[in-house]
């Protein structure tokens, strides 16, 4: 990548909001729609939601429908789609087999087709909601151990996925390492989304002056489970650019990098973090 193409402060990026199935194939149909859709309208960077290729959460049948990174079709064929159109892409997740359980891998390609970087999910969403099943991840996926940053033309994007965004530390670390983007591919519940998504969402864009692109499964899925939607586009100081709402489709938006400069210049508090002892 050339000097100059780094050096640029400003694309358009979009996001993918999708009600995926337990149909690999049409999902894989589904996404590319919508991504062809995104670049057709001058989008630089698309990305997609968590769980883009399958939402099924019967162990089983997961794993029955999976396969392992070598033998996986899918991201190969959403890393020609990157070639073809010539953007950036975020796969927000695809099920990857890791023995007897799965990883929840983010993957994100260049405009050549290569594969840059790839994420596991770190935090597990094992919680009982009142009224709803119990959510169990760690019985289906096993949790990532490593956090991801990226070279992207216009600055570091850090990479995160869906219940990660309760763990402020996190985006700490993604941005005390540079990033100045963050990604939250999510599948959120309904429940859990009305409650939190938008507050979460803004804060970690306001505590660390970096831009939030968080694309969203949304609606009723053929297994019950409801998600929430509203993919969203934040700025550095908070301000909600795009706000994806309850269908199917894509959002836009414009990127200025230099107001996560001036965001962190106004506030400076990632160079203001304190080593503490708590005492009782």
């Amino acid at each position: 990548m050339s000097a100059e193409n780094l050096s640029k402060e400003n694309f358009t990026v979009g996001l993918v909001q999708m009600t995926s199935s337990d149909d690999i194939a049409q999902n894989i149909r589904c996404a590319e729609k919508l991504v062809r859709k995104a670049a057709a309208k001058g989008a630089d960077f698309v990305l997609t939601p968590e769980m883009t290729t399958l939402l099924d959460f019967d162990s089983k049948l997961l794993m029955q429908k999976i396969e392992t990174e070598d033998n996986d079709p899918s991201w190969r064929h959403f890393a020609a789609l990157a070639q073809e159109l010539e953007i950036w892409l975020l796969i927000g997740s695809i099920a990857i087999k890791e023995g007897n359980k799965a990883a929840n891998r983010s993957f994100l390609f260049s405009p050549k087709g290569k594969k840059v970087v790839s994420y596991d999910k770190i935090h597990m969403f094992d919680v009982d909601l009142p009224g709803e099943n119990k959510f169990r991840e760690s019985k289906s996926y096993i949790a990532g151990d490593k956090a991801v940053v990226a070279d992207l033309p216009w600055g570091k994007v850090g990479l995160t996925i869906c219940y990660d965004v309760r763990f402020p530390y996190l985006y700490r670390m993604l941005s005390q390492a540079g990033a100045t983007m963050l990604t939250v591919p999510a599948a959120f519940t309904k429940t859990t989304g009305e409650a939190h998504w938008h507050a979460l969402l803004k804060a970690r864009a306001i505590e660390n002056g970096a831009y939030v692109f968080a694309p969203a499964q949304v609606g009723l899925h053929i297994n019950g489970r409801k998600t929430y939607g509203h993919s969203l586009i934040i700025d550095p100081w908070g301000e909600i650019l795009v706000d994806g709402r309850t269908e199917e489709g894509i959002i836009i938006a414009q990127i200025d990098m230099k107001k996560s400069q001036e965001a962190r210049n106004r506030i400076a508090s990632l160079t203001h973090d304190k080593n503490v002892v708590i005492s009782s």
